[in-house]
């Protein structure tokens, strides 16, 4: 999943060729449903570690992701849209689903689920296990934008 830059064109193979990518950091852009949940959280783990992110912070970063996939799913219409990029240093993915938002009370409950709340985990820990989040929501949908910082800050190309 992680694009790789490279000419594609049926020209003459004889001709100097230039490729200009439209979003040179843009990693993933797909819809999903329940079904490909699974694919894109495994394409994410990829991209990740591709850009530069390991160990503990690329565990955190997909677990935080796969959270807020499974909530669009749950909660937001029953697909969503990811895309992930890379910009100076770190990572952002963005989560958007078409369900009737989130409530202002449930948005702004930052306090940790009890221990034997069976849902309500979601936001809370892809607010936690990232370095930034942003929300926006309404009844139209919600756009979850995450962050976290690059281990390394100069990613080998994928």
């Amino acid at each position: 999943m992680c694009r790789r830059d490279g000419p594609m064109t049926n020209a003459d193979p004889h001709a100097p060729r230039t490729v200009v990518p439209i979003e040179p950091a843009l990693l993933i852009a797909e819809a999903f449903d329940q079904a490909q949940v699974t694919e894109i959280r495994h394409s994410v783990t990829s991209c990740a570690h591709a850009s530069g992110l390991s160990g503990q912070r690329l565990d955190d970063f997909v677990l935080a992701i796969n959270e807020l996939i499974t909530n669009a799913v749950r909660h937001g219409g029953g697909r969503g849209w990811l895309r992930l990029w890379r910009e100076s240093g770190v990572l952002v993915c963005e989560v958007a689903d078409h369900g009737h938002g989130i409530s202002p009370q449930r948005l702004g409950d930052r306090s940790r689920p009890t221990p034997d709340t069976a849902g309500g985990w979601g936001l809370w820990l892809a607010r936690e296990l990232t370095d930034a989040m942003e929300v926006v929501t309404g009844t139209v949908g919600t756009t979850v934008r995450i962050t976290t910082g690059l281990n390394n800050h100069n990613p080998t190309p994928s």
